[in-house]
């Protein structure tokens, strides 16, 4: 029987085409779009439907649906009830390992265009505001020796890491917040004895930059609220490349506009795509699009990885990356 599949997303030719070669494709947007998600899911028409993280799985749609799998294109999974899917017989699939390079740079980014007042700058060039060069002009923080938080410890986490200490910062973790594990030297591999590893709450406490790298989950919801915010160092830095809702965005506008915090880098939202009330308006807040993963060969490999996870689906083969229990 030939593989059906659903696609909720503009999905690059690169995944597009293996689909193409292992079966039929509709696309969400000719039968209904998002609004319909439940009733296609249900309608038993489709083995896999190919989405991101705007589709939302509730148990209710998982319970009704008639799928064999559902492939994420994103390496977070938090729009499915997983467990639901689970149960319902339904595989999850998503896109680990392909985007860490392009996220950690991203990470990098926020950390140097932060603490230099790059946007700044940019903001001000534009407006035609620059009249020359003066001794306080943007002065920002230096990165070489300042102490880096990770908050969360890996695949990204670690890239992140690594790109730090190349700058000369000083890195800490905490591998899992709020929960602690100790991680051996032999986990850590090439980053034993380059690398702290430290509780959240010293983390939190200690760090001149504060950077998530945490998947979003009951535990990790507002992770950095009012009460973190008000723990962290005065002149400190907030950086999400992670999911929005680990940040309480409305706490983060007053530490930001109180001036507690010299300044955050985000390129994720709690009501994304919308920010905040206030956010936009503070000078000392950089704020990307989502763009952690915005390279044309990452996309292409995670369009290709989100294609062979819907057609292993299909066709009952061995899923490249499941996110089921085993």
């Amino acid at each position: 029987m030939t593989a059906r599949f659903l696609t909720m997303i503009d999905l690059p030719e690169s995944g597009l085409a293996l689909l193409r070669e292992a079966g039929e494709i509709t696309h969400g947007k000719d039968v209904g779009g998002n609004a319909a998600l439940p009733e296609l899911a249900a309608s038993g028409d489709y083995d896999v439907i190919v989405c991101a993280l705007d589709q939302t799985f509730n148990a209710a749609t998982l319970e009704k649906a008639q799928l064999k799998g559902i492939a994420n294109y994103a390496v977070g999974y938090n729009n499915i009830d997983v467990p639901a899917a689970t149960a319902a017989g339904i595989r999850v699939g998503n896109t680990p390992d392909v985007l860490t390079a392009a996220t950690a740079d991203i990470a990098l980014l926020l950390i140097l265009g932060v603490t230099r007042r790059a946007y700044e700058g940019e903001r001000m060039m534009r407006a035609g505001q620059f009249t020359g060069w003066a001794p306080d002009l943007l002065v920002g923080k230096d990165v070489a020796g300042a102490t880096l938080g990770l908050a969360g410890f890996g695949r990204i986490g670690r890239a992140v890491a690594e790109r730090a200490l190349a700058f000369g910062m000083q890195v800490v973790f905490a591998p899992r917040p709020p929960a602690h594990r100790d991680v051996s030297a032999a986990e850590l591999g090439d980053l034993a004895g380059r690398v702290e590893q430290v509780r959240w709450e010293e983390m939190v406490e200690r760090a001149d930059i504060l950077s998530l790298h945490v998947p979003l989950t009951e535990d990790t919801r507002h992770l950095v609220d009012a009460d973190v915010l008000a723990r962290m160092k005065r002149g400190s830095v907030l950086i999400n490349t992670a999911r929005g809702p680990v940040v309480d965005e409305s706490a983060l506008v007053e530490a930001l506009r109180s001036g507690h915090l010299f300044g955050a880098g985000l390129d994720v939202f709690e009501d994304e795509p919308a920010m905040a009330a206030g956010l936009a308006e503070l000078d000392n807040v950089m704020v990307l699009p989502h763009l952690g993963s915005a390279t044309r060969n990452t996309r292409d490999e995670m369009a290709v990885l989100t294609a062979r996870n819907a057609i292993a689906m299909a066709t009952g083969g061995d899923i490249p990356a499941c996110v089921n229990p085993a």
